[in-house]
């Protein structure tokens, strides 16, 4: 058999070798369990159950939603304001000192995380 027939018998149907363990598609990943719910410690509260439960869902969903700090104080703020009216006021942090005047009854000092939450109104009529 000459070179050139040698090459034509070569040139045939192409063998497909078995793929070994180690580069076979991993099966399909299970979806990633939901994550736990958030840890909320209510701190001191001066405010009714409902609106409580209400300021922590807000909170709760800010945190999730916003990375900075200022971001989720500003939409717990806006949030309350837009559901109760003006004027709240929100502040977040690791590290702060507070002293302030608010309604009775429209207070709400909350720990989430790593992160506390003052939430409160200083309007007369709220």
């Amino acid at each position: 058999m000459s070179s050139e027939d040698a090459k034509k018998n070569i040139t045939g149907a192409l063998m497909q070798r078995p793929i070994p363990d180690d580069r076979k598609p991993s099966p399909p990943a299970l979806p990633a369990p939901a994550p736990p719910p958030k840890k909320v410690i209510i701190k001191s509260a001066d405010m009714l159950p409902d609106m409580q439960k209400e300021a922590v869902d807000i909170a709760v969903n800010a945190f999730e939603k916003y990375n900075v700090e200022k971001d989720v104080a500003e939409q717990i703020k806006k949030e309350f304001d837009k559901r109760h009216g003006p004027t709240w006021h929100c502040i977040v942090g690791r590290n702060f000192g507070m002293a302030f005047v608010h309604k009775l009854g429209f207070c709400l000092d909350l720990l989430l995380c790593t992160l506390v939450f003052a939430t409160f109104s200083s309007r007369g009529n709220v």
